[in-house]
């Protein structure tokens, strides 16, 4: 086998579309110091998407997670950029016919982190405190948390815009607490905004959760055999199953669901138990909360895991949302 650093013809010139907030470049710019490693020729083409310039409403009211990636896979169809590097929780479970999921990364920490400069945790909120989340999950997960507490007197209230500007948003005193994913602030080096990390149990990750997708056009093997080195098997196989069940529950940014899954010892070598979440956004119907084990050694068998956790929830009551039927 050659080596793809000496092999001259291996090299390849590729661009990488990426949204332009702070974490989005460096996701990127990650993956471009990488691939340069194994001496590959690797532009950056920064774009804004719809996700980024709609900041006064929710995502599941114009459009969900596509807002985020439309505009990249343009430019990955008409050849300004090659490849396109998202966190794979923003990537719609379902992508364009021509695309693929080519390579996922190895995964940061997926957990979700609590964010207060007045408050170490839940149990410990002023009264009538206000925490901001823009995610239906976090705020059914969070609702179920409060009510074991007895906290009707919290309220939970919408936060958009990229990491920089939510902690700007609590820094103002708009908010008492924000909750944001782990592996962002960890990637930006503000890990010491953290004051809690929620363990699974107290708030279940979001499908995909701390991981890096890239996106192809499904023609471009030479970008997916340059990618393959990247690729992290037990961190691909765990997604798959979570995605799984967001594809088949009609996952979206409407809809309040989590799915985590664990290697339940040395990875690929040990069980992989997934845990899923489903809430009423109305509050209506209780949390419903499932899981399954498996023995997972590719994706037919992640696949399968997903699908029988997506009929344990349906048997507990959860639904697929009638607002998700596509005109």
């Amino acid at each position: 086998m050659t080596d793809p650093v000496t092999d001259h013809h291996s090299s390849l010139s590729l661009t990488i579309a990426t949204r332009e907030s702070r974490l989005a470049l460096w996701q990127a710019e990650h993956v471009q110091s990488l691939l340069r490693a194994r001496g590959h020729a690797i532009e950056l083409l920064g774009m804004t998407t719809r996700g980024d310039q709609i900041l006064d409403r929710s995502l599941s009211k114009v459009g969900g997670k596509g807002l985020f990636v439309k505009e990249l896979e343009v430019a990955l169809e008409q050849g300004r950029a090659d490849l396109a590097v998202h966190s794979l929780k923003d990537m719609p479970m379902e992508l364009p016919e021509g695309f693929e999921l080519a390579c996922v990364m190895e995964r940061e920490d997926p957990r979700d982190a609590w964010v207060s400069s007045v408050c170490a945790d839940l149990e410990s909120l002023p009264q009538d405190a206000v925490i901001g989340t823009s995610s239906l999950r976090r705020v059914v997960l969070l609702r179920a948390a409060l009510e074991r507490l007895g906290r009707a007197d919290v309220k939970i209230e919408p936060l958009r815009g990229n990491l920089d500007t939510r902690l700007r948003k609590l820094d103002e005193g708009g908010y008492h607490a924000i909750v944001l994913a782990a592996a962002g602030l960890k990637r930006l080096g503000l890990e010491s905004r953290i004051r809690k990390v929620f363990s699974p149990e107290e708030m279940l990750p979001a499908a995909g959760q701390g991981a890096l997708g890239i996106e192809l056009r499904q023609h471009r093997t030479e970008v997916a055999a340059a990618l393959a080195p990247l690729a992290h098997r037990a961190t691909w196989l765990a997604v798959a199953a979570e995605r799984a069940v967001s594809r088949a529950m009609g996952g979206s940014c409407s809809m309040p669901l989590a799915a985590h899954a664990s290697w339940q010892g040395e990875p690929l070598a040990s069980p992989l138990r997934l845990d899923a979440a489903w809430g009423d956004p109305d509050g209506r119907i209780a949390l419903v909360r499932v899981h399954a084990v498996a023995s997972v050694t590719g994706l037919d068998a992640a696949e399968a895991l997903g699908q029988q956790v997506v009929e344990l929830l349906r048997q507990g009551g959860a639904t697929r949302p009638a607002d998700l039927t596509t005109p």
